[in-house]
């Protein structure tokens, strides 16, 4: 194991197997149909997830994970060594940010524990965490591997074509795209994460061209 740990969420949408390769430990989110709870990644794959999504009459919802669950982590990692960075879904789209911060104070084991505002989410997200961790391999310090992975978040970006905003709106996630709503037209949004919100880029009057323009 490096000598400098990395934590994230569930939201970077990291394969199993990179994080696994990369040493990343993922802290899942919590999925909710209705009255099913489910670890994010864990208990509900993508694919069950999608699919539960087209035959649900319960739209799905998140919650982030208790600090104790981040606490736990920290402690399970602390037997190891004594450095850990925590990368977070950006605190402006979720509490899951002050969550992992909050959860310092509930450690048990020793260790110094910095968590980094990604000020993105999934797999922008996910390259500053994979970015983080490759340098932990090669030996970079906690500090060093701060460093890099602030670097890097002035690197990645994002943008997603949409059929709709209607999910984005009832989960109270839409912040300045909320401009697209009640267009009369039938248009595919294209938004894009800016300073951790969701701002518009344009739209397009079919999916091909939405997909065109990405």
């Amino acid at each position: 194991m490096p000598d400098v740990a990395v934590v994230t969420d569930s939201v970077a949408d990291i394969p199993p197997k990179v994080a696994e390769e990369l040493g990343i430990t993922v802290v899942p989110l919590v999925v909710r149909f209705g009255t099913d709870l489910y670890r994010d990644g864990l208990d509900l794959s993508s694919d069950q997830f999608y699919e539960r999504l087209r035959t649900s009459k319960a739209l799905p919802a998140t919650s982030v994970p208790p600090p104790v669950a981040y606490a736990d982590v920290y402690d399970m990692l602390a037997e190891k060594t004594s450095e850990i960075v925590v990368i977070s879904l950006t605190s402006k789209l979720s509490a899951t940010h002050q969550v992992a911060v909050q959860a310092v104070g509930l450690m048990k084991k020793k260790a110094r524990v910095e968590v980094l505002d990604s000020q993105w989410a999934i797999m922008s997200q996910g390259f500053i965490v994979i970015a983080a961790a490759r340098a932990a391999q090669s030996g970079a310090g906690l500090d060093e591997v701060l460093d890099v992975a602030r670097r890097t978040i002035r690197r990645v970006d994002m943008y997603a074509a949409f059929d709709t905003l209607e999910y984005l709106e009832r989960g109270g996630r839409i912040g300045k795209a909320q401009a697209f709503l009640g267009s009369l037209l039938k248009v595919n949004p294209i938004i894009g994460l800016k300073d951790g919100e969701v701002y518009p880029l344009g739209r397009e009057r079919s999916r091909a061209k939405a997909i065109n323009h990405l």
